[in-house]
C-alpha cells in the first residue's frame, strides 16, 4: 500500500490532471467553457498576427494555440496558463530561421517546426537535470531592458505594413532608416484602416476589458474591406487560408548542423520559460495553489512537441492570454482544451471567412499587443534608483536592438551572469568604529558619529567570502592600513559571511602572514559553523587565537583596550 501511493504520488506531480480532475466541480464547467471560447475569440486574430510577424503562413499561428494548449493542459501545473505564439519568439523566428532558409519558404516552415522540437528536447532535459534554476538567469532589470528593445523592435517591424510600404532592414536602426526613406509611398488607405483599427483596440482595452475586441475589429475590418472592395484598391490582405486541420507529421530532422539549431532553440526556452513561469506565478499567487517550476518544463515540452508534429513554431505561456482567460473565469486547464476546439471548429469551417482581412489590421493588433513592453516608467525609475540596474536594463535594450531577438536574450542571460559576478567580486567592507555609548560596532562610511577605533582596524565583509572577492577584500585591509599606520590589531568581523570557500580561507592566510610581517596582531570574529571548519582544515587554527572565532567584536576589542571591561557588579 505505501509503495502504491508513492507510486501514485509521483504519477500525480508528472502527469498533473490527476489532480485537477480529482478536484474538479461541476460548476467550474461553465467558467471554464466561457473562458475557452474567449480565449479561442482572442487568439484567431493575435495568432493571424504572431504568424505574419514570424513569416509564416496565417494559420500556422491558429495551430500553435490550438496544439500548443492542448499540450500543455496534459503536463502544465498552471490552471490559468495561455500558451501559443508569443511576439518575441515570432520575431526571433523570423530574423532566425530567415537566414538559415534562404529565401525557401518551404524550408523556413520546416526548420520552424524543427525549432519546436528542438525546444521540447531542451525542456525534457532541463526536468530531468532541474535546472529551473533557468528563471533567475536573468534579472528583472534586464529583463526590463530586453521587453522595451523587443517591443520596439517588433513596433518598428509592423510600422511597413501599416504604412503601406515595403520596409526591410536586418535589425531596429536599418529598418527605421530605411522606413525613413520610404514615408513619401505611404498609401493613406492602407494607413487610415491601421489608424483606426488601433484605436478601437485601444478604446476596447480600456472600457471593455476582458470582452473579445481585437474578434470584433477584425469582422468589422473584413466586412469594411469586402463591400469596398480594397483590395482592388491595392490594400493588402491575408488571401485565400487553407481549410482543415494540421496534418500531424514528424519534423524534418537533419535540416541543420547542431551548432546552427541549439542557439536557436536555447533562446526560444529562455523567452519562453522565463515569460511562462514568470506570469504562471503571478495566477497561482492569486488562486492560492502552488506552482511546481520544474514541472513546467514538462507543459512547456509538451506544447512544443504538439506545435511541432502540427507545422507549427516554438510557443510558450505569454501574460496577455493567461489574464484573458483568468478574466474570463478559467478554472482549470480544461479552458485551454475548449479554446482548441473552437480554433479546430475555425479552421475546418470559417478560414474562408479570413481572406479579404487588411494585413495593417493585424499589424493593429501587434502594435497593441506589443506597445506596453516599453516600460520606460521602470527605466525611468531604475535611472533614479540604481544606476548598475539601469546600466544593465541598457546593455539589454541595445543588444536586442542593434543584434536582434535571438542573440539579444542570449547576451541579455550572458550580462546577468557577468553582473552577478560583478556584484559578487565588489562586496561591501564595512570599515567599523563604535556606537557612542553601547558596545554595538558600525559602518564608519554610512553613519555619522560613530568613534574610530585607536590603533586598531576592524572591518567585516557583509558578503560571503570566494575566489571572486577574495582580491577585493585583501587589497582593502591593505589599502586602510596604509591611512592608519599606527595600527597594533586587525579584526576580521565575519558574522555577515555565510560561506567560505578555498580561496577565502587561504586570503586570510596571506592576510594573516602580511600583518605578521608588519608585527600587526590577527584576529577572527563571529564566524560561523562551515566558515570555522575551512578555516581549521586550512591551519588558520595554528595562526590565530581559535577561541575567538567563536565570540562576537565587542568581547575580542574589549580585552584590546576598545572600551573599558564591565565590572561583575554591572
Amino acid at each position: 500500500m505505501k509503495f502504491r501511493s508513492i507510486q501514485r504520488a509521483g504519477w500525480t506531480r508528472i502527469f498533473p490532471p490527476l489532480t485537477w480532475l480529482a478536484e474538479y466541480r461541476p460548476s467550474w464547467l461553465r467558467h471554464d467553457a466561457i473562458a475557452g471560447v474567449t480565449l479561442a475569440a482572442y487568439a484567431i486574430p493575435v495568432s493571424l498576427a504572431y504568424a505574419g510577424l514570424a513569416g509564416l503562413p496565417p494559420q500556422v499561428g491558429i495551430f500553435g494555440y490550438m496544439l500548443g494548449g492542448l499540450g500543455y493542459a496534459l503536463f502544465g501545473s498552471s490552471r490559468q496558463l495561455a500558451v501559443g505564439p508569443t511576439s518575441a519568439i515570432s520575431l526571433m523566428i523570423a530574423g532566425s530561421v530567415g537566414t538559415l532558409a534562404g529565401g525557401d519558404a518551404i524550408r523556413f516552415a520546416q526548420i520552424a517546426s524543427l525549432s519546436a522540437f528542438a525546444v521540447a528536447l531542451l525542456c525534457l532535459i532541463a526536468w530531468l537535470f532541474r535546472l529551473s534554476i533557468l528563471i533567475r538567469l536573468v534579472s528583472d532589470s534586464i529583463l526590463v531592458g530586453f521587453k522595451a528593445g523587443a517591443g520596439l523592435t517588433i513596433i518598428v517591424s509592423q510600422l511597413p505594413s501599416l504604412l503601406g510600404v515595403a520596409g526591410g532592414g536586418h535589425n531596429f536602426f536599418d529598418r527605421a532608416i530605411r522606413l525613413a526613406g520610404q514615408i513619401g509611398d505611404t498609401n493613406l488607405i492602407v494607413l487610415a484602416i491601421g489608424a483606426a483599427a488601433i484605436l478601437l483596440l485601444l478604446s476596447g482595452e480600456r472600457f471593455l476589458s476582458g470582452r473579445p475586441v481585437g474578434l470584433a475589429v477584425v469582422a468589422l475590418s473584413i466586412l469594411m474591406a469586402t463591400l469596398l472592395g480594397l483590395p482592388a484598391l491595392g490594400v493588402p490582405v491575408t488571401g485565400k487560408i487553407p481549410e482543415g486541420l494540421p496534418a500531424l507529421d514528424v519534423p524534418a530532422f537533419g535540416m541543420l548542423e547542431f551548432q546552427e539549431l541549439f542557439p536557436i532553440a536555447a533562446g526560444c526556452l529562455l523567452l519562453a520559460y522565463i515569460e511562462g513561469v514568470s506570469a504562471a506565478r503571478s495566477f497561482a499567487a492569486k488562486h492560492g495553489y502552488s506552482l511546481d517550476v520544474r514541472q513546467e518544463f514538462l507543459g512547456l515540452g509538451a506544447a512544443n512537441l504538439a506545435v511541432a508534429f502540427g507545422h507549427g513554431y516554438p510557443v510558450a505561456g505569454g501574460l496577455s492570454q493567461s489574464a484573458v482567460n483568468d478574466t474570463a473565469g478559467a478554472r482549470s486547464p480544461l479552458a485551454l482544451v475548449i479554446c482548441s476546439v473552437f480554433l479546430a471548429l475555425c479552421l475546418l469551417f470559417f478560414t474562408g471567412l479570413l481572406t479579404n482581412l487588411p494585413k495593417a489590421v493585424l499589424a493593429g493588433v501587434v502594435f497593441v499587443a506589443v506597445y506596453k513592453l516599453v516600460d520606460a516608467r521602470s527605466l525611468f525609475r531604475m535611472w533614479k534608483v540604481s544606476r548598475i540596474d539601469f546600466y544593465a536594463a541598457a546593455i539589454a535594450l541595445v543588444s536586442v536592438l542593434l543584434l536582434g531577438i535571438l542573440q539579444g536574450v542570449l547576451l541579455a542571460a550572458l550580462a546577468s551572469i557577468f553582473l552577478l559576478l560583478r556584484r559578487a567580486s565588489q562586496p561591501n567592507i564595512a570599515f567599523l568604529g563604535r556606537l557612542p555609548g553601547t558596545g554595538r560596532y558600525s559602518d564608519s562610511a554610512r553613519h555619522e558619529g560613530v568613534e574610530p577605533l585607536d590603533g586598531i582596524i576592524a572591518f567585516r565583509p557583509e558578503a560571503s567570502l570566494l575566489y571572486i572577492n577574495a582580491e577585493t577584500i585583501f587589497a582593502s585591509v591593505l589599502k586602510a592600513l596604509q591611512k592608519s599606520p599606527d595600527v597594533r590589531l586587525v579584526a576580521c568581523d565575519l558574522s555577515a559571511s555565510p560561506y567560505i570557500d578555498l580561496a577565502g580561507a587561504r586570503m586570510l592566510m596571506d592576510l594573516h602572514h602580511e600583518l605578521a610581517s608588519r608585527h600587526i596582531a590577527f584576529c577572527v570574529v563571529g564566524a560561523h559553523a562551515q566558515l570555522r571548519d575551512l578555516l581549521r582544515a586550512e591551519g588558520l587554527a595554528e595562526k590565530t587565537d581559535s577561541s575567538e572565532w567563536l565570540r562576537t567584536l565587542d568581547s575580542v576589542l574589549g580585552e584590546n583596550g576598545v572600551r573599558e571591561k564591565p565590572s561583575l557588579g554591572q
